[in-house]
């Protein structure tokens, strides 16, 4: 598996080998020691999460807090999304940064997101089914989210945002300077 840091410390996109023939193709999705080895954190996930979305749907920025605080790895499996990746560690050189990632299940990339960062994506196909693992349990009274539009961290959502298909919850989260801090 290959691996490239981004500009988030700790954000880590990993690809894995894929091997292609006639009948399709074959890769490792997930080994726990090539994952240590890269990740160089005891990360043990505990939670599968799966989502179905049409084209403009955009989910995020989402994140748990406190003993919740989760690390992610996260993929797609069917479309093409843009993922962002927000560091809300306060401690953070990189605080209040984020990374971008086009995620397809052609280019099989995936983003190991940890602790202390916000998520969410965009989706660019048709449809996508986007997939991640989780290393705490959902705690929804430790949920925090910041608004997706944010004049702060300026996110380039490559969309026209009057396209995007935003839940109600998503329109009502804070600004990043007044969400919920995560530690």
């Amino acid at each position: 598996m290959n691996w490239n840091s981004t500009n988030l410390e700790g954000c880590i996109v990993l690809e894995p080998r894929v091997f292609l023939d006639s009948r399709g193709y074959f890769m490792e999705s997930f080994n726990q020691k090539t994952f240590d080895e890269i990740t160089q954190q005891p990360i043990r996930f505990v939670q599968d999460n799966q989502s179905l979305s049409s084209k403009g749907v955009l989910r995020g920025l989402h994140y748990q807090t406190g003993e919740f605080s989760q690390s992610k790895l996260v993929r797609v499996l069917q479309g093409s999304v843009l993922d962002i990746a927000v560091d809300i560690r306060p401690d953070s050189k990189t605080y209040g940064q984020y990374h971008s990632e086009i995620l397809t299940a052609e280019n099989q990339k995936q983003v190991f997101i940890p602790k202390g960062f916000a998520h969410g994506f965009l989706v660019l196909s048709d449809t996508a089914l986007f997939s991640y693992k989780c290393d705490q349990y959902y705690n929804a009274a430790s949920e925090g989210g910041i608004i997706f539009n944010d004049s702060f961290l300026n996110i380039d959502w490559q969309f026209l945002i009057s396209d995007c298909i935003i839940s109600d919850k998503d329109l009502k989260l804070p600004e990043f300077s007044k969400a919920k801090a995560v530690w």
